[in-house]
């Protein structure tokens, strides 16, 4: 089975309509599926949810499509440094739903398991909580969340070989694996592809089983959410 495809909308093809619920990869800036996002923009598709950390930054990342209005609704535990996320979201044109960072780790990973939902003491009391059910363990109140079970999973990856056994460099791994898991069709963009048989089994980061379709990204531009400076010191 050839999982490598020419280009970013190529491996998109087929996969893509009105509605879908997209897990997508990284944290800021750090580990997104860029190339594919692209593709997902360019598509024209409209009404979609994404989970995701975050919506990395204005006209990066999923705050493209932001621009281009085709997010109905965001599963996030991180929203700030963005401003057309937070224009939307206060005039009422964006759906958030705030999931605490660990929980929302958790809801892909066991969404990946096919684990429908669990407990955490996680939010029990504020605002998370609302609507959810409570169950008492060991006296404690926990909530219940569900696991995220995603219509296609976005992944960016450093390195992978052509069965689709998979890399990640360093903090791009972030909530890249939980988020190839979880998903009826993981995608993966990557930097390098190198023969079957190359990598070391030992430092496979995510199994080529949960990944159907790659494509290299590369070249990459890095990107810096912030840049801070300071006066050059003088003797």
């Amino acid at each position: 089975m050839n999982k490598i495809y020419p280009s970013a909308a190529a491996a998109l093809d087929g996969l893509l309509k009105d509605g879908l619920l997209i897990a997508a990869g990284g944290f800021g800036l750090c580990g997104i599926p860029e190339r594919l996002l692209d593709a997902v923009r360019d598509s024209g598709v409209k009404d979609l949810t994404f989970a995701s950390n975050n919506a990395g930054i204005d006209n990066e990342g999923i705050g493209k499509l932001l621009r281009t209005r085709q997010v109905k609704k965001m599963i996030s535990s991180y929203v700030g440094e963005n401003k057309e996320f937070e224009r939307q979201f206060l005039s009422g044109e964006l759906e958030v739903e705030f999931c605490p960072q660990g929980t929302l780790a958790e809801r892909m990973r066991a969404g990946g398991a096919g684990i429908p939902g669990f407990y955490t003491k996680t939010g029990v009391g504020t605002q998370v909580a609302e609507g959810k059910e409570v169950k008492v363990f060991r006296g404690e109140d926990y909530i219940l969340e569900e696991g995220i079970f995603a219509d296609l999973s976005l992944v960016k990856a450093w390195k992978a070989d052509e069965t689709g056994n998979v890399v990640f460099r360093k903090t791009a791994r972030n909530f890249n694996v939980p988020v190839a898991t979880c998903g009826k069709v993981c995608v993966v963009e990557v930097e390098e592809i190198v023969p079957t048989g190359s990598l070391d089994p030992d430092g496979i980061h995510l199994p080529g089983v949960f990944v159907q379709r790659l494509v290299l990204g590369a070249p990459y531009d890095k990107k810096i959410e912030f840049t801070t400076t300071r006066e050059r010191e003088t003797a």
